[in-house]
């Protein structure tokens, strides 16, 4: 699977999740201090909504060579840079959960498909201008991927219900989450754990 197929893959299974998520529980816990439809409104936004807008503002040249280096650029900006993004963030997912409405998967659905109708109109080396700088399409776009994959899971385990990902789906995440970590200075750390040779520190997380 090359990384739009993973992608549409991914679209479908979180839009498949929306659609069978209680509709008693979207007032309930989600991850953090969200609520289910917060974190339903955040992946929607940032993995789906965004998609078409960003594909469509171009940069002049590549500053990030990869979804890695997108994901490990949190760790380098100012702290107060960081708790502003994140604060929006949350604005963000509060707004997008309302904006789902009374039937969250049908307007999920309609982002899916218009983010695929976006991504089939850009070429793999055009160069957008990102929320960490200018990126490659076929760069930038596993990282949504990821949101998907990664706050789809979040989403169904806060709804006690089974997210079913393409095994191809879950490899690429998986293997960009390692990238991630070798990235940040953990790559040795990843191996022994998944060798059986250390365990994890707790609550770790390579983002």
């Amino acid at each position: 699977m090359n990384y739009r197929r993973i992608f549409q893959s991914a679209a479908v299974s979180f839009a498949d999740l929306v659609s069978r998520l209680p509709a008693d529980r979207w007032d309930g816990p989600g991850l953090g201090d969200w609520t289910l439809r917060d974190l339903v409104g955040h992946t929607a936004s940032s993995a789906l909504r965004q998609v078409p807008a960003l594909l469509a503002i171009h940069a002049e040249s590549v500053t990030v060579e990869s979804a890695e280096a997108f994901w490990s650029f949190a760790r380098t900006v100012a702290p107060e840079v960081y708790a502003a993004y994140t604060a929006a963030s949350g604005r963000d997912a509060r707004e997008t959960g309302l904006w789902l409405g009374d039937d969250p998967a049908a307007r999920v659905s309609e982002l899916a498909g218009r983010a695929t109708q976006a991504l089939a109109a850009a070429a793999d080396d055009d160069v957008i201008a990102t929320a960490v700088g200018g990126m490659r399409v076929r760069d930038w776009l596993p990282t949504r991927t990821f949101e998907l994959v990664v706050h789809g899971q979040d989403a169904a385990d806060a709804a006690g219900v089974a997210y079913v990902l393409a095994p191809g789906v879950l490899a690429e995440t998986a293997a960009q989450a390692a990238r991630i970590a070798a990235a940040v200075g953990d790559g040795p750390l990843l191996l022994r754990a998944l060798t059986g040779r250390a365990t994890w520190p707790e609550k770790y997380s390579v983002m």
